[in-house]
């Protein structure tokens, strides 16, 4: 089990902060800070360069905490929250990812959640402190806490797309095309 854990952790950890340094730089892929605020701009988000560099350092931080198994539930909560909001982008494009959807981002957010319940196994930063185990109740506050956060940055920071000309903001929905 606790390679299992190992596995996961390593996986879904640097994928997270991968993720992150492509936010933030032209590493790994990525089309640097002005690249990774363009991406939230063109999502619909305010706050440009902070929004961009908030995001990107919070997936590498706690992708890398996940990896190591560091803090799981901080990082857990962290990983949550920043996948809740592209979780929250994607929505409108249904479950699979071949459509844009949000596949990939649920299963960013069931993993930490995961770990939060399971701990980070035997392998990690956690149990060689002896951090482990941590209360059940924990996992409720990591994965209520991370998905808050998100949901709050995405009721924040995101601009609510603007209706066609002629039609009253409440009686449009610009994303289904009505």
């Amino acid at each position: 089990m606790d390679i299992g854990l190992l596995i996961l952790r390593l996986v879904a950890g640097l994928l997270v902060a991968g993720h992150g340094v492509q936010k933030v730089s032209f590493r790994l892929g990525g089309r640097g800070l002005a690249g990774g605020t363009e991406e939230f701009r063109g999502d619909g988000f305010r706050g440009g360069v902070l929004t961009a560099l908030a995001a990107g350092t919070t997936q590498i931080g706690a992708g890398l905490l996940i990896a190591a198994g560091a803090l799981t539930p901080l990082a857990a909560a962290g990983v949550v929250g920043v996948m809740t909001v592209a979780l929250t982008v994607k929505l409108p494009h249904g479950l699979w990812v071949q459509n844009d959807g949000y596949e990939y981002p649920l299963v960013l957010v069931a993993v930490p959640a995961a770990l939060s319940l399971t701990g980070p196994g035997r392998w990690s930063v956690d149990q060689a402190l002896h951090l482990t185990p941590w209360p059940a109740w924990w996992a409720v506050v990591t994965v209520a806490g991370g998905m808050a956060s998100g949901l709050a940055v995405r009721l924040l920071l995101h601009r609510p797309e603007p209706a066609p000309a002629g039609i009253p903001a409440h009686l449009s929905d610009t994303r289904s095309g009505t």
